[in-house]
């Protein structure tokens, strides 16, 4: 067997494949989804009078199936509209999600549709890290600087919004993707998950196949398991010194 070329094919990207089977996201035992709907499993319905009801079931939630999948555990630390503000805030407390016994080896991070499309709260950029500004990138910073806090070790992973055929989304994503770029390289171990360069364009072709109204069906939900699984999968195998120790990570070992 030619390991190298079945584990690092010539000029592989994310996503070239999806990845069938145990992937190597499973070298994380504890993992925390941070994020909105999305992130939740939500359904989206509308009655006979027009009305949209919205329900989080967090079993149908893309990091749920990474989980069944891998036999992993699995924290939804999430909810349908939740904001990076939000969640640093309010919502992280007041759920218990800035407990230590919660500590997870890696943190996924998909937060900012809320925040940009809906709120329309200002961007900012990566000198917010630390101060005050109302912006989206200064309590995004935090929740990373907390997490980091709680398990130094942990792994980070900062998901982008992928392309749409909505420009006022492109626009936003296409913003939102920089300054996560810009945050993994200002943070030790980040990375980005980069749906907006790697990602299929969420266009309308798209939302016949994997929508339901507003938001994922459940077959969207598991196309984005996929994705994120894979994704993760690539990460892990082109970066093997950040990963190595990873099962050290929250165990109370000692190690070098």
């Amino acid at each position: 067997m030619q390991w190298d070329k079945v584990l690092y094919p010539t000029n592989e990207q994310p996503l070239d494949r999806l990845i069938d089977g145990y992937s190597h996201t499973a070298v994380f035992r504890r993992i925390a989804f941070i994020g909105d709907s999305l992130s939740s499993g939500e359904f989206e319905t509308v009655d006979d009078n027009g009305a949209h009801g919205y329900h989080d079931l967090y079993e149908y939630s893309w990091g749920q199936y990474i989980a069944r999948k891998h036999g992993l555990t699995a924290f939804n630390f999430s909810r349908g509209g939740m904001t990076a503000k939000e969640f640093v805030n309010s919502f992280a407390a007041e759920c218990g999600f800035w407990d230590t016994d919660k500590a997870c080896q890696a943190y996924v991070i998909a937060l900012g549709v809320n925040d940009l499309l809906n709120l329309r709260m200002p961007l900012g950029s990566v000198d917010d890290i630390g101060t005050d500004r109302e912006t989206f990138a200064r309590y995004y910073a935090e929740i990373v600087t907390r997490y980091k806090a709680i398990q130094p070790d942990a792994v980070f992973f900062f998901v982008t919004i992928p392309q749409s055929d909505d420009p006022v989304v492109q626009e936003q994503a296409t913003a939102l993707a920089t300054l996560l770029h810009g945050f993994a390289q200002r943070f030790e171990r980040c990375f980005v998950i980069d749906l907006f360069r790697y990602a299929p364009v969420y266009d309308a072709r798209f939302r016949e196949q994997f929508y339901l109204h507003g938001h994922m069906s459940p077959s969207g939900y598991i196309f984005t398991a996929q994705i994120i699984d894979s994704y993760i999968d690539w990460l892990v195998r082109h970066h093997p010194d950040t990963f190595r120790t990873i099962g050290f990570v929250g165990s109370g070992i000692a190690y070098t």
